[in-house]
């Protein structure tokens, strides 16, 4: 039985995939999505989902444009087009976060800003990106701006500031670029507050830069790397290798458990918060390095170095063959294979299985984005003689 959407533009938006199915029907399809991508390698625990599946995105990213009447409207693109739909209130967004681009609205009027039109190359505001810390309360608003020309960015944040005190560090950044990317590589400044915001995970503090990964349920997260360091069966002589390692979250969390934890990751941002979190929350046992990963572990393996545990977090489209053939090489006794797609994570899996002397040992889904059609799942892999 179907019930009543909870958000009336759902299907113009795109950005929920189960609108109006009751929740607990949409765990079943995802736990049928993990289990027909990894149950031929072995079990599939039950799903893990959440007692309040609404209002768990801690990051909001909005686009700036035009309706039909000329009205400044913001919103998402439609799933699968370009085409900007209007967004009130997301029921996923975190609480207060539509005041705030509410408010941004009026201003831009008031201040004759204009959204930035990507086809003519014309306007002033083109994103807005808002990360709020799940138990700090603080938040962070990046305003992205099309080209270099508004001269009145500090007014426009001195007045946003007056009218939402709860933002406590605004940035900006031009992105003119050819792409729907809301960040690129240029350099993102501050115009008020220390240019990030903190929030505790799993009891530990963590520092959250705009470019910096940081996951955007932090409810799901404490359950995601609760499952993860469980499967790790840490012991506290372990040596733990973090790659994909964003800022420093998982390995931070595992160096409580492990003798050594180093952390790898491509992203300068993100490293540099991972240093900044090992120090702020006094742990000394676990570095963090930026390289790529792949070459990393080609090196660690020349040098017969040797790591106990391995926790992978690739993005969507899983890792390349040059990185699971260096994990081969590096070859730990544990791989913990965190994922937002079992697809690409089954067919990680099979190369590891065939080319590696390795065997999956159990997977564990857990539901990060409710309403939507992602799962994440963990699976624990062991090596085994041949």
């Amino acid at each position: 039985m179907r019930e009543k959407q909870f958000c009336p533009i759902a299907y113009r938006c795109g950005g929920c995939d189960y609108a109006d199915l009751p929740y607990e029907e949409e765990l079943y399809e995802k736990m049928y999505l993990a289990k027909r991508q990894l149950a031929s390698f072995g079990p599939v625990a039950p799903i893990m989902g959440m007692k309040r599946p609404c209002r768990y995105r801690d990051k909001v990213q909005a686009v700036f444009g035009y309706d039909m009447k000329g009205n400044i409207i913001s919103g998402l693109y439609k799933k699968g087009s370009h085409h900007l739909t209007a967004v009130k209130d997301c029921a996923l967004e975190f609480e207060g976060a539509e005041k705030i681009l509410s408010t941004i609205r009026k201003l831009m009027k008031s201040f004759n800003m204009k959204p930035y039109n990507e086809d003519t190359f014309e306007g002033d505001l083109r994103h807005v990106l808002l990360r709020k810390g799940h138990k700090s309360g603080e938040i962070l608003c990046v305003l992205v701006f099309g080209n270099k020309y508004f001269k009145r960015k500090k007014e426009f944040v001195s007045d946003l500031v007056g009218k939402h005190p709860e933002i406590t560090t605004v940035s900006y950044q031009v992105n003119g670029d050819e792409t729907s990317m809301v960040l690129n590589e240029s350099r993102i400044e501050t115009l008020y507050g220390r240019g990030y915001i903190e929030d505790e995970l799993c009891g530990l503090k963590f520092r959250i830069s705009p470019a910096s990964f940081y996951q955007i349920n932090a409810v799901q997260t404490e359950t995601l790397y609760d499952v993860a360091i469980k499967m790790a069966r840490l012991t506290g002589r372990e040596r733990v290798l973090d790659v994909y390692c964003g800022t420093g979250t998982i390995g931070l969390v595992a160096s409580r458990k492990a003798k050594e934890v180093i952390g790898v990751e491509l992203n300068k941002a993100a490293v540099k918060d991972a240093k900044i979190n090992a120090e702020r929350n006094n742990i000394d046992n676990a570095q963090f390095i930026e390289a790529d990963c792949s070459v990393f572990m080609k090196e660690m393996a020349k040098r017969k170095e040797h790591f106990d545990v391995v926790f992978m977090d690739p993005p969507r489209s899983g890792s390349d063959e040059r990185f699971l053939s260096s994990l081969i090489k590096l070859g730990p006794d544990t791989i913990v294979y965190v994922s937002c797609n079992p697809e690409t994570q089954r067919r990680d899996l099979l190369y590891l299985e065939k080319f590696g002397p390795y065997r999956v040992y159990g997977s564990q889904p857990v539901d990060m984005f409710p309403r939507t059609e992602h799962v994440e799942t963990v699976v624990l892999m062991s090596r085994v003689e041949r």
